[in-house]
């Protein structure tokens, strides 16, 4: 069996340490924080995951969480001006249902069951040197967490990466006292266009259930308040300003005010979405490999980042069982990376044409998801899996075949 070292201990690179683990690989793991370093900081994502991915983790037995946490079996809609005049407004029912469990919680119990199973952790700041001495004593070297020198490795793939700079300020928030939406739990879209967008679902962190939510303002617009925000009190006013200022519908939920669910439970950023070349060469001349979002980076409007980890772990997971004792080359990297990209391509589709200014065959279609339930439903599970919708979604001269031989059923 292989010899294989993983510098990351989050989604992807846990996920596929464990895996490799129970199929009788060697594997160590470099991470810059130890399981109890990452408990005592601050929220990392927002982690929205669906039905496929959350069935990943149930096949390596590591779905800890499926009783305890609280879970959403539906998805809204909503587009609205800030005098909450609604333009758009559709909600369908989810097949299985998500759930976003707080990495705070979530990676450390991961990183002991990773050493349970006999794997190296080795808690290191990694740079190129430490890349250097795990690529001479392992078979394949995986990235699955990289910034500064070791992101820098990674080269943009122009021609999978159409936008070149951040299209929203992010602004994530883990709350108390946001009641929930009427009707079934769901992750709620809200846009305001023009400004930005509201996304909210329930969500389980250090202390119990709660409700997490990204606010997505368009640089430079009414909306890009962040600049001076510095504290966490500050971070918590200015969410619940402009939530009750350009998402009039979803602020009638707030229970007198936002309450934070701890001090550490904010984080702020931009992105710009990006797709990078697979494969990385060290100056020793080794070839390393990258994995999730260091190679193929989404913006997390649609909820797809920690999704795209856990299913590109399971097909490098599944490649490299597959590849017996041959040696893991450029070429087979290059090869693997394209079967999760025939996959991966969708997702980023699917939130790049959310962030900028939607074609018009994709409003023809969320509008005709306000009268024809089972679009909606449809559009619920998209979440789930963009590559359901394709080709019609995407594409203007699909879209018009696909919603001419629909039907609307009387209501």
């Amino acid at each position: 069996m292989a010899k294989i070292a993983i510098v990351g201990a989050g989604q992807a690179g846990l996920h596929l340490g464990i895996g490799l683990l129970m199929s009788g690989h060697r594997v160590t793991m470099l991470s810059n924080r130890t399981g109890e370093q990452i408990a005592a900081g601050p929220v990392t994502s927002s982690q929205s995951m669906y039905g496929m991915a959350l069935g990943l983790e149930r096949e390596l037995g590591i779905d800890y969480w499926q009783e305890s946490s609280p879970q959403y079996a539906g998805a809204q809609m909503r587009v609205a001006d800030s005098d909450g005049n609604i333009m758009l407004y559709w909600q369908g029912a989810m097949d299985e249902p998500g759930q976003s469990i707080d990495q705070r919680v979530k990676m450390p119990v991961w990183m002991d069951r990773f050493v349970e199973l006999g794997g190296d952790l080795r808690i290191v700041d990694a740079g190129i040197a430490e890349l250097e001495g795990v690529a001479a004593s392992h078979d394949l070297v995986v990235i699955a967490s990289g910034k500064g020198e070791i992101g820098s490795l990674f080269q943009r793939n122009p021609d999978r990466s159409p936008l070149t700079s951040p299209q929203r300020v992010l602004a994530l928030t883990y709350v108390n006292r946001f009641r929930p939406r009427p009707g079934i739990p769901a992750i709620c879209i809200n846009i305001n266009p023009g400004n930005g967008e509201f996304v909210s679902f329930p969500g389980l962190t250090l202390s119990g259930p709660c409700e997490i939510f990204t606010i997505e303002s368009i640089p430079g617009g009414p909306m890009d308040i962040w600049a001076d925000v510095k504290t966490p009190d500050e971070h918590l006013a200015a969410s619940e300003h402009l939530l009750r200022t350009f998402f009039p519908h979803e602020a009638e939920r707030i229970d007198g005010h936002l309450e934070l669910t701890d001090d550490k439970a904010v984080l702020r950023g931009r992105i710009t979405p990006t797709t990078k070349y697979p494969v990385a060469t060290l100056p020793s001349g080794a070839k390393i490999f990258g994995l999730a979002d260091v190679v193929c980076l989404n913006d997390p409007l649609t909820g797809q980042g920690s999704n795209n980890a856990s299913k590109a772990a399971k097909i490098y997971l599944d490649a490299i069982n597959a590849h017996g004792d041959a040696a893991f080359d450029e070429a087979w990297m290059n090869a693997v990376f394209e079967q999760y990209w025939d996959y991966a391509r969708f997702p980023v589709a699917y939130t790049n044409q959310t962030l900028g200014q939607p074609p018009e065959h994709m409003l023809r279609i969320l509008k005709a998801a306000e009268t024809d339930k089972e679009l909606a439903h449809i559009m619920a599970n998209s979440f789930n899996d963009p590559k359901s919708i394709a080709p019609w979604y995407y594409d203007a001269a699909s879209a018009e075949q696909f919603l001419s031989e629909r039907t609307v059923p009387l209501q």
